[in-house]
């Protein structure tokens, strides 16, 4: 299993667009980037290739790494920056599957295949398969579980890839709070490598309107209510354990001298499991 981090950035990426923060102008100096999320993860045994998430940058994500177009992609929400993607498909595939939640969303009144589903119902190579949470299905010689998680209001999935033949596995926690169930965790349980949200470091929690939430040892592993702190993230990472935790859906409100410290993700990282 060869895994690239397409985008491990948040909805504006990092460097962002007319920003000059210290951050976006150590990025511009380091030569990296952080664009919106998405990975590719490649079946080394049969070629096939998985896209998670299709992200906005999906042409310049693909024009960098050099990555082969997806075989098949699954879609964890419909947040702009998860999806927007899809439409780079047109042309470029004549068929991708594309697989995400079928259960309803009680906030949006449809499932996260519905919704995707109807909002690319003009193009024609995208055909959604509705899969149930927390149930195994096949794609690209994977094996796949979409898991719940917290990312309210909307409904919001992790994923665990698994290859049957090697062992190896890849668990995402998806856009999440700390306070997943144990369900969804026992199904993440014990990958190689867990990329985890961590869009802030926990001592900029008190800036967020709603402060921090799921306070463990006085630190906040939730920056608000929707996405897990650095903090939150490495825990997670040591409760479910991983092998290796990368931290990915970075915002650029990080700290210069913190930003682009271990184990914080940047694009075009390579992970073979």
């Amino acid at each position: 299993m060869r895994v690239t981090l397409l985008g491990t950035g948040d909805t504006t990426g990092t460097p962002t667009v007319g920003c000059d923060c210290a951050t976006c102008e150590r990025a511009r100096e380091r030569g990296v980037e952080r664009s919106r999320f998405s990975v590719h993860v490649e079946n080394e045994r049969t070629g096939d290739c998985l896209l998670i998430d299709a992200s906005p940058d999906f042409r310049h994500q693909f024009a960098e790494t050099g990555a082969d177009l997806p075989d098949a992609a699954v879609v964890t929400h419909i947040h702009f920056d998860h999806l927007d993607g899809l439409g780079n498909f047109y042309r470029l595939l004549d068929d991708l599957p594309v697989h995400a939640a079928s259960e309803v969303d009680p906030f949006t009144g449809e499932s996260v295949a519905d919704s995707v589903r109807e909002r690319y119902d003009y193009l024609d190579v995208v055909e959604v398969f509705g899969q149930e949470p927390l149930t195994t299905f096949s794609v690209c010689g994977f094996e796949l579980t979409l898991v719940p998680v917290e990312h309210p209001p909307m409904a919001c999935y992790g994923l665990a890839v698994e290859d049957p033949e090697t062992g190896a596995k890849l668990s995402l926690s998806g856009d999440t709070s700390y306070d997943i169930s144990e369900a969804s965790r026992d199904a993440l349980r014990d990958p190689d490598l867990l990329l985890a949200d961590a869009i802030v470091p926990a001592s900029l929690a008190p800036k967020h309107p709603m402060g921090g939430s799921d306070i463990v040892d006085d630190v906040p592993m939730t920056f608000g209510t929707k996405h897990m702190t650095r903090e939150g993230a490495i825990r997670l990472g040591e409760d479910l354990n991983a092998s290796e935790t990368r931290l990915v859906h970075l915002a650029h409100y990080y700290p210069p001298e913190e930003a682009f410290e271990e184990p914080l993700a940047v694009d075009g990282e390579v992970y073979e499991l």
